[in-house]
């Protein structure tokens, strides 16, 4: 019998990461560093641990949204009001490439663990502070959730049909960009320290980062001088591009070029349209969307999803099915790619993640492990990271300082 083939950590092996944070923009950022190989310990506290351990619905202690977004981190309980338990945070902080925390600007550094402390006693500590609205400005006190920061980032207002109210995005992108500033910014730090030895504090606003994936929308208000409107489904310039009805659901459409055009019409049976001198430029059909969508509609609602999707296909015209999430989770697509994998829980053995999105072409990365639970890696931290023997370990939870 061989051995199965080693497998590579990742790029970030070798990187040590102090996570304080808790319920979503911060673990996102945290749960990224993990999957591209690092080592990230989730300093929790006592009781309850991270809010959303608590998030129903839960199975056996474990809550379904603490399972999403914790996989592959280290758990240690420490209480952070304990002055032994303070110096414990300080010890691991010293022996840590980076922390991130996403505390309101203020609390971190009343507990002691501010970016000027910790500085003091690791200058080349990467340290990044995820807020609602960044550590400068007149709301930067303000408590922020998903909800607050799309509203006041222009996303929640564009979110909606024409006329109509505005609506919560499905997927809490207020907090999700926390997944994607945060690590963009710690990965160059860390670049930069391979130059300069020196850490840096890293301040990421989500909503800053909201704003920032509105994309051209700000240039659009610029150039017209007119605030752009909600179009839905519908794009603001380009189409047919939206969501279409068919015979027994709906499909998309995302007609983007002059040569999309003309396939959008061969696959309707109106080929004659791309040569139409009334449809002829972007602008063009942009200004007959009301004439151009009732001929797409026209069309897909006389055929099935499964029957548009092959047309579409056979003509080249981007498209896609709307798809449920077990059905995306499920797709053809998503099983040859491994989107889903299992792994071992300490507590609800075998169960289903989402696997890493990122992946590497030229290694095989080693598995992902489940997230922790409360505690699980308390001892393995304490002992291995800061060199306690078990009567200081045994010591420190009779205290109360760990469990």
């Amino acid at each position: 019998m061989t051995d199965p083939a080693p497998t590579w950590p990742g790029p970030l092996s070798g990187i040590r990461v102090l996570d304080f944070t808790r319920v979503l923009a911060g673990p996102a950022a945290s749960l990224a560093l993990a999957d591209l190989g690092a080592e990230v310990i989730k300093i929790e506290p006592p009781g309850s641990g991270d809010d959303t351990r608590s998030f129903p619905p839960i199975r056996d202690g474990e809550s379904h949204y603490f399972l999403a977004i914790n996989r592959g981190k280290k758990s240690i309980v420490i209480d952070l009001k304990d002055p032994a338990g303070l110096q414990l945070a300080k010890d691991l902080a010293a022996k840590c490439d980076v922390l991130i925390e996403n505390y309101r600007p203020g609390v971190m550094d009343r507990l002691g663990l501010g970016y000027e402390a910790l500085k003091a006693i690791n200058p080349g500590l990467i340290y990044c502070a995820i807020s609602g609205y960044g550590m400068t400005g007149p709301m930067k006190d303000l408590p922020s959730f998903d909800i607050v920061l799309q509203a006041q980032s222009g996303a929640l207002y564009m979110n909606a049909e024409p006329g109509g109210q505005p609506m919560k995005l499905g997927l809490p992108m207020g907090d999700l960009v926390g997944g994607i500033s945060g690590p963009i910014g710690i990965l160059a730090a860390l670049f930069d320290r391979t130059r300069t030895g020196k850490g840096r504090l890293i301040d990421v606003s989500l909503t800053e980062g909201l704003i920032g994936l509105s994309a051209y929308l700000p240039q659009l208000a610029w150039f017209t001088g007119e605030d752009p409107q909600p179009q839905g489904s519908q794009h603001p310039n380009l189409v047919p591009y939206g969501v279409f009805p068919a015979s027994d659901g709906s499909i998309v459409v995302a007609c983007l070029t002059a040569g999309f055009w003309g396939n959008v019409c061969k696959a309707i049976e109106r080929p004659e349209l791309a040569v139409d001198p009334r449809f002829a430029s972007l602008e063009q059909r942009r200004d007959a969307r009301a004439e151009i969508n009732a001929l797409v509609e026209h069309f897909t609602l006389r055929h099935t999803v499964a029957e548009l999707v092959d047309l579409f296909t056979e003509h080249g015209v981007p498209h896609a099915p709307i798809l449920s999430v077990l059905e995306a989770l499920n797709s053809p697509q998503s099983q040859a790619r491994g989107v889903v994998v299992e792994a071992e829980h300490k507590t609800l053995g075998t169960i289903p993640l989402v696997n890493r999105p990122i992946r590497f072409a030229d290694e095989e990365q080693a598995p992902v492990t489940a997230p922790p639970v409360l505690g699980e890696h308390t001892d393995e931290i304490l002992c291995g990271i800061l060199g306690l023997d078990a009567g200081q370990i045994a010591a420190l939870r009779r205290s109360g300082t760990v469990a």
